[in-house]
């Protein structure tokens, strides 16, 4: 077997044959649609010998990696509605530099930590998939060392920083990763993983409301901003499955576009976008908030009405 390349293993090898059962993929693509497989392996890592005959890799191409393994540009995307919440809490308490920060970087640690255990326990159906077959674990441009570490360190980052906003935040820590690392193994069991995946980003605002000391007790707008962002989240994910739905159906993965269909599909994701909608209109009942406020939540809602158009 080539160096670098992904094995499919299905099942367990018996020792007389132990090549018996381990297909190369990207040789032989078609086998993993051939039946559902008991357990997949991957061999992400090249051996020794060829990454010794591998160029060496720049400070700038090794970051450029780092930024497509990780989506900078949907951390920064995730941002917003933490910020939202603190914004929308600074009438029931004080709002300071420092909160601001640690809560960026709980949600950047945080966020570092999901995309990279993502890309971990998934690199064996990325590289499987020709979407994705050339994302940096799949093809090796990445150790899955260096990943595992990365994955660590934004943890620990995330729990020093939820200890810095106080008690409530720590203790809540825990939940938070468990949530965020643990969507990605949903797709295995569950269609709903979508909706699993707006909860865990919907954890964000959540998150920074209580970091900042807003009321869990005196007002439902906290609960409907979470709410917005995690059908929000979850409508977008079921559009991004669809384009996965055989590919998922071949590996058993779920999804609610391989549950319920393309065009069940399209009308789940276009009522969470509705319940989207109707949360945030309803926030800003709640809170009082003004034309700006409800123009921005039209811009928000013709946004989706386009999406969903195309």
């Amino acid at each position: 077997m080539r160096p670098g390349v992904l094995a499919i293993a299905y099942g367990p090898a018996p020792p007389d044959d132990p090549e018996r059962f381990v297909l190369t993929e990207l040789e032989r693509p078609r086998k993993l649609l051939a039946g559902p497989p008991r357990r997949i392996a991957a061999v992400t890592a090249a051996t020794s010998k060829a990454t010794a005959k591998a160029p060496r890799m720049t400070t700038a191409s090794t970051f450029r990696s780092y930024a497509s393994l990780l989506k900078l540009s949907h951390t920064v995307f995730a941002l917003p509605f933490a910020l939202a919440a603190v914004v929308l809490a600074a009438p029931f308490t004080e709002v300071t530099w420092r909160k601001l920060v640690l809560i960026v970087l709980c949600i950047a640690a945080a966020r570092t930590a999901a995309m990279a255990f993502n890309r971990l326990v998934d690199r064996a159906y990325d590289a499987a998939n020709p979407r994705t077959a050339r994302r940096e674990l799949a093809t090796g441009a990445l150790s899955v060392v260096s990943v595992r570490a990365l994955v660590a360190v934004s943890c620990a980052l995330f729990v020093g920083a939820a200890a810095l906003l106080g008690t409530l935040p720590l203790l809540l820590s825990p939940l938070a990763l468990a949530l965020v690392l643990g969507y990605s193994y949903t797709k295995r069991f569950t269609w709903a993983c979508h909706l699993i995946l707006g909860v865990a980003v919907a954890f964000a605002p959540g998150g920074a409301w209580i970091a900042v000391g807003g009321p869990l007790d005196e007002s439902a707008a906290p609960w409907l901003l979470v709410l917005g962002v995690a059908t929000w989240i979850a409508g977008f994910d079921i559009l991004y499955a669809l384009q996965d739905r055989d590919f998922d159906i071949g590996v058993k993965l779920h999804s609610i576009p391989r549950r319920f269909g393309i065009r069940g599909g399209l009308l789940l994701s276009a009522l969470l976008h509705v319940v989207t909608v109707a949360s945030l209109v309803a926030v800003g009942v709640i809170l009082e908030r003004g034309s700006v406020y409800m123009l921005g939540v039209a811009l928000i809602a013709l946004l989706l009405v386009a999406e969903h158009a195309m």
